[in-house]
């Protein structure tokens, strides 16, 4: 499975660790995400998502129908 937010879309970032002797190695930067379970009133079942920590803000503060809607 992708490290990919469903809501927000946030992915993987990549970028160098630089030394004190400068030299550069490849790092990836990963998205903070949680698998969280969420009720939709609308059907009246659970919902298993995998999204960020802003994401899980963005939810709460919209609720999950609006923010679902507004990113289909």
């Amino acid at each position: 499975m992708s490290r990919v937010c469903i809501v927000t879309g946030k992915r993987p970032l990549t970028g160098h660790n630089v030394s004190h002797s400068n030299t550069k190695t490849k790092m990836r930067q990963l998205p903070n995400l949680k698998k969280k379970r969420f009720f939709n009133e609308e059907t009246g079942q659970w919902v298993t998502l995998r999204v960020s920590t802003s994401a899980l803000r963005t939810i709460t503060k919209n609720g999950l129908a609006k923010t679902l809607a507004k990113i289909a």
